[in-house]
């Protein structure tokens, strides 16, 4: 037993830890591999990493409701090794980070979609004649997400930007983020649409004033009505 330890498991011993770890192993070979894993600190320690990895899928598992073709992936890893031991444990590993993902993915959406959602059209002005955009407003419980899709807009950059409001009746603009070009841009308010309902976009230098410079490259109205 010292001789085989000196060289490392074997790849079938290693193959039998990981049953092992995860309760697959036969009865009549159970026995005798703790027995084996009681006498070797490197056993002891590769079937630890091995139920760590375990307790982590079931877990997350557990959390989140995964999709039948993840689950039966995972449910798979668990059945007796006949592959390459070592294989075996980084198939572990993935199946764990796999249902990781689906479990913060699902939170994320389902944690995000809490509220109504609105849209606004946005409309060029005569500094930018050719642009376009539109913009959907979707309320969280960190604030209203703005999802902003322009085109017709050049890039803006070394220290000139595009700036996004929102502004209410009484001529109150409230900054909502700045951009360079205007593709999958997302933005965020703390202030509802319901009474912010003007979106404009400017574009802006840093120069330290961090008011409106008044140069509006785009106006909408947010359509609130059919929230």
């Amino acid at each position: 037993m010292r001789r085989r330890r000196e060289n490392g498991a074997g790849e079938s011993e290693l193959a039998e830890l990981a049953a092992l770890g995860d309760a697959s192993l036969t009865p009549e070979r159970r026995a005798a591999l703790e027995a084996e894993v009681e006498a070797s600190p490197e056993l002891a320690a590769l079937l630890a990493e091995q139920q760590h990895a375990v307790t982590l899928a079931q877990a997350a598992a557990a959390e989140v409701e995964a999709p039948a073709g993840l689950r039966a992936r995972i449910e798979a890893q668990r059945q007796p090794r006949r592959a390459p031991a070592l294989r075996s444990f980084a198939l572990a590993g993935a199946a764990v980070a796999a249902v990781l993902a689906v479990a913060v993915g699902l939170r994320a959406l389902s944690g995000e979609e809490s509220g109504p959602q609105f849209r606004a059209a946005l409309a060029p002005t005569e500094l930018a004649p050719n642009a376009s955009g539109d913009a959907t407003l979707t309320k969280t419980d960190s604030g209203w997400r703005i999802e902003l899709d322009v085109t017709g807009l050049s890039r803006l950059e070394d220290g000139r930007f595009y700036a996004a409001w929102l502004k209410n009746a009484a001529g109150t603009l409230v900054p909502i983020g700045t951009f360079n070009e205007g593709e999958d841009v997302t933005l965020w308010a703390g202030v509802s649409p319901k009474d912010f309902t003007t979106l404009t976009v400017t574009r802006e230098q840093a120069d330290g004033d961090q008011a409106s410079s008044g140069e509006k490259v785009l106006v909408g109205k947010v359509e609130t009505d059919s929230g």
